[in-house]
């Protein structure tokens, strides 16, 4: 993704999309974070008509172009990818990957190569990411795992906070 000035740029430079979108084609529901987008519709049909008319505009007015393997048309029953959740018509549940990645950050604390106070920053910045999905057994599990290690079983200042950061 980069650094934040990407991020700003993106936004930015993709403000010409978003108005196409919106004002052109009147896509109602449209939802866009910094480069990756989403437009809901009832209709398979409407969605690649407009999947078309986005990819001319992107190339004769930004010089870009849609990703092929990541700009597809599926039903929102088999759930889509968006910022980092699979989402569905009723819930979002947090993607596989990030849950490893939270995964490896407890094994690397356990084996002692992160200290606590970096791990609980870690920790609490993924709690709380996290708790935007239906993740509140998964954040229940892990931290009762975190209270089986051994930092965690004595008394400190912040314990109170791990133990809800729901």
């Amino acid at each position: 993704m980069g650094n934040l000035t990407s991020q700003f740029f993106a936004n930015v430079y993709l403000n010409e999309l978003d108005y196409f979108i919106k004002h052109k084609l009147r896509a109602e529901y449209y939802i866009r974070y910094v480069d990756d987008f989403v437009i809901l519709s009832p209709s398979k049909a409407q969605l690649e008509i407009w999947k078309n008319k986005i990819n001319e505009f992107l190339r004769k007015e930004l010089r870009l172009e849609l990703h092929q393997d990541k700009s597809k048309i599926v039903s929102l029953s088999k759930g889509i990818d968006f910022i980092g959740f699979r989402n569905f018509y009723h819930f979002r549940l947090l993607k596989k990957r990030n849950i490893r990645k939270m995964q490896a950050k407890i094994d690397l604390f356990n084996r002692r190569e992160i200290n606590y106070e970096k791990f609980f920053k870690i920790f609490q910045g993924w709690a709380a990411y996290a708790s935007w999905a239906n993740t509140f057994k998964l954040r229940s599990d892990v931290i009762k795992k975190l209270l089986s290690v051994k930092p965690f079983n004595h008394t400190c200042n912040s314990f109170s906070v791990l133990q809800n950061p729901f």
